[in-house]
């Protein structure tokens, strides 16, 4: 079976961060961006999201628009697309309202299982680990922070899609979407698919990875 599909989906400032200076939850989109945030949840099978992310939220994305949740249910599919947080230490606190949220929820994590989750997937290697992830019928898959998980995937070439929603807001700081420590990714290159105002300022940049990726120095 071929490896997901994998769009990673984030909101970031003209300066490329995700959250303030000072750190702490950014509320970066509008509406536009929340728009196209759950167009790419409705695409999509499961969610990938490190658990730092959900303990800084509380939460994660839900579809909200009836359209959306209506078609998902012609397709036979989940309201909801299935939430698999990525944890390399000590899982998620079941006091979070995350637990509350009505969807099916999977731990991917080297530890013990956590009985708040449906599943348990030990993670190893990145595409053996979404690999069995396509096995057990998560096809289409959204990444949706933070840095060090986006920045992984990245390094090893699994990311098929950016879907990027620019704000016109100037942070600084550290906070970038990448990881500080990210390797060379100077080899990668990228097609653009979209480019689309999403009102209030917000613009929506769309790129696909060139077949010619992982070739350094490819155009």
């Amino acid at each position: 079976m071929s490896q997901p599909q994998l769009r990673l989906v984030l909101a970031i400032s003209l300066d490329g961060r995700l959250a303030p200076a000072q750190g702490g939850a950014a509320q970066l989109g509008g509406a536009g961006d929340r728009a196209v945030l759950e167009e790419a949840l409705a695409w999509a099978d499961g969610c990938l999201v490190g658990a730092a992310t959900v303990r800084l939220h509380r939460g994660t994305c839900l579809i909200h628009r009836p359209e959306l949740l209506e078609r998902r249910r012609l397709e036979g599919r989940s309201p909801q697309p299935i939430a698999v947080v990525v944890s390399r230490g000590r899982g998620l606190e079941p006091s979070l309202p995350f637990f509350r949220q009505p969807l099916e929820r999977w731990l991917l994590s080297p530890g013990p299982a956590q009985p708040a989750f449906g599943a348990h997937l030990t993670l190893g290697p990145w595409r053996a680990t979404l690999a069995e992830l396509g096995r057990r019928g998560l096809q289409r898959l959204v990444l949706l922070g933070g840095a060090e998980l986006a920045t992984a995937l990245l390094a090893e070439d699994l990311v098929q899609e950016l879907q990027l929603s620019l704000c016109p807001l100037l942070l600084g700081g550290a906070h970038g979407w990448l990881s500080p420590l990210a390797p060379d990714l100077s080899g990668q290159s990228w097609q653009a698919l979209e480019q689309r105002p999403l009102g209030g300022g917000e613009l929506l940049l769309r790129y696909r990875r060139s077949p010619t990726s992982g070739v350094r120095g490819a155009a």
